[in-house]
């Protein structure tokens, strides 16, 4: 599996002030005032427990984030697409994957906080986090994505879908879960993301994601969000403890704005620093953590037209390949084939389908969501 990252990240203790960075939780019982874990009223028998799918200790203290959950990031497994769609399958999967973390990895615990198998099953993955759903305000510190194990609920979905296509009882179960996490945790369909918006990797898979605005659309309707609410742009919030495609895009578009840093992916000191410096060229309060606002990437991104060159058109070039559009080439010149990739893109997240690269484009593009996208039929 691709889990790759320390489960107590820095950034937690950063941001808490370390010794307030996180509650211990000893195995399964979660060390809180009792108050804490009243009951909410929500109704989770649905989601099979550690205690239920028989999961082993943790093998350390466990800890509970301090920071607050700001979205929900999906991954695929990498696992076989297997056809035994079972609940006794469901459970030994949520074994095995707890097997290869404690034992191959050497973590604490599952990396990811729930688990959805190909029949459609949800299982807890990290102990505690079924009861943190229930409470709804802090999470387990997890192991599922670098830099974003304080502030993310991770979801691993049973499969590989480079190629294939999740079956229809996984996504039907996802959008119920994410509805669920959504309305605990007081998120909102526009924050749900995939793991390479946040890391260099394959997963969720391209064909996943193709899968993620009708899956965003779903959820706001089982929330029944007013489209009002919706952001017209609902960024990555990239930043110094992140890295993969969407840092390469921000140091490509800081190389085109006449800065030097090496275009990586990685979150480089260069790379901080130009990002400050540009906030505070353009009147934007200055992130101590470099992170890519709302207002820096719709001062960065510029807009392109058919006659566009030049770095950024390598920048929309690079990801459109990175996300599957493999036929288009980092050329710099906007061909034929661009075009036709970004009208595709456009059209999933229900855009006009112009091929030009708008702010909201661009926005949809490097993985953020776009108010657009929740008009679709």
């Amino acid at each position: 599996m691709h889990f790759d990252h320390p489960e107590l990240d820095r950034r937690t203790l950063l941001r808490a002030g370390l010794g307030a960075a996180a509650v211990a939780v000893v195995g399964s019982e979660l060390a809180l005032p009792s108050a804490a874990l009243a009951a909410t009223g929500a109704d989770l028998d649905w989601i099979i427990s550690c205690d239920e799918w028989g999961a082993r200790p943790p093998a350390d203290p466990l800890s509970i984030s301090a920071i607050a959950t700001n979205k929900i990031m999906l991954h695929h497994m990498a696992f076989p697409n297997v056809t035994d769609y079972s609940e006794e399958h469901a459970k030994q999967l949520a074994r095995d994957c707890q097997d290869l973390h404690l034992d191959v990895n050497h973590w604490s615990d599952t990396g990811q906080h729930f688990t959805v198998s190909r029949g459609g099953y949800v299982l807890e993955g990290r102990h505690g986090s079924l009861e943190r759903l229930g409470v709804g305000d802090r999470q387990m510190i997890s192991a599922h994505c670098p830099g974003e194990n304080g502030r993310s609920i991770g979801i691993e979905n049973e499969g590989t879908y480079v190629t294939d296509t999740p079956p229809q009882q996984l996504l039907d179960s996802l959008v119920k879960l994410c509805t669920t996490i959504c309305r605990q945790y007081g998120l909102h369909a526009h924050d749900i993301f995939g793991h390479w918006d946040f890391r260099a990797t394959q997963c969720p898979g391209a064909m996943f994601y193709r899968e993620f605005p009708a899956l965003r659309r779903r959820v706001f309707t089982a929330l029944g969000t007013d489209l009002a609410d919706v952001p017209a742009r609902r960024w990555p919030d990239i930043w110094r403890f992140v890295g993969g495609p969407v840092v390469r895009v921000a140091q490509y578009l800081l190389t085109h704005r006449g800065y030097t840093v090496p275009v990586t992916g990685v979150f480089d000191a260069a790379t901080v620093a130009a990002v400050q410096d540009w906030q505070s060229r353009n009147g934007i309060p200055v992130d101590v953590d470099a992170t890519l606002t709302g207002p820096t990437w719709e001062t960065l991104a510029p807009e392109l037209g058919k006659d566009a060159t030049g770095i950024p058109v390598q920048a929309v070039q690079f990801m459109l390949n990175s996300k599957g559009y493999t036929d288009v080439a980092i050329t710099g010149q906007y061909d034929w084939v661009t075009k036709k990739a970004l009208q595709d893109l456009q059209e999933l997240h229900g855009l006009d389908t112009n091929g030009k690269v708008s702010t909201t484009t661009w926005c949809a593009l490097v993985g953020g969501v776009v108010r657009q996208s929740f008009t679709q039929d």
